[in-house]
């Protein structure tokens, strides 16, 4: 059921990433990692249904974390124009992804959003444990909730940069490659939550599997 809500508050994250708190409706539900579809409420755009992921916890309003991209004239380029005031078009909640047990959490650039609420709920519960994130981002400028990231899983948060050189984080040129993820990951018995563009997924859940992953234990959207 289509929902309008206000946004109350819109906060910088990174040069091309926002955040976004509105008003959580009367009786509206989510799980960490779930998403909803999402339109402007104005015209010539509320048809145009996009998936956003939750990134708050259960508490009286609702959040996005989202990136924009000007070039493509699209919807998130007309999210980035909104103002406090304005609303946006709800429908219920749904998703895929979800908190199957401790893990490594492998993310290509705004496809980590759907991490942020599984791991808040998680450090805020004191149940962080093992978990690790390996987050893939062209530049440092990219990485979203750093600081955050840096607070709630300490070593466990392992920075890729793959657009430029950085001597603080780690450089490969491209994806995350097999060789890699064999160099890093002792454990291939244990849950893998894979979320970034259509490419990324593809090709980091091959290598999974070749590594002996077992299928049932990967979580993505499909």
């Amino acid at each position: 059921m289509a929902e309008k809500v206000e946004i109350l508050n819109i906060d910088d994250i990174t040069h091309d990433v926002r955040a976004y708190t509105f008003e959580r409706p009367d009786g509206y539900s989510f799980t960490p990692g779930q998403a909803t579809e999402v339109a402007i409420d104005k015209e010539g755009w509320r048809e145009e249904k996009r998936p956003f992921t939750f990134t708050n916890l259960q508490d009286d309003h609702l959040e996005f974390v989202i990136k924009s991209y000007p070039d493509h004239k699209g919807v998130t380029e007309q999210i980035a124009r909104l103002e406090e005031g304005d609303q946006f078009i709800i429908d219920d909640a749904w998703g895929t992804i979800e908190y199957k047990g401790e893990g490594v959490f492998l993310a290509g650039g705004a496809g980590v959003t759907p991490f942020i609420a599984i791991l808040r709920d998680l450090y805020d519960n004191n149940e962080i444990g093992s978990n690790t994130l390996i987050f893939s981002n062209k530049t440092e400028n990219d990485i979203i909730l750093r600081d955050e990231f840096e607070e709630m899983l300490g070593d466990r948060f392992m920075n890729i940069i793959t657009d430029e050189s950085t001597d603080e984080y780690i450089n490969l040129d491209g994806f995350i490659d097999k060789e890699f993820l064999a160099d890093q990951i002792d454990d291939f018995d244990q849950p893998f939550y894979v979320c970034g563009p259509p490419a990324f997924n593809d090709v980091m859940i091959k290598y999974l599997k070749e590594l002996g992953a077992n299928p049932d234990a990967l979580v993505f959207e499909e």
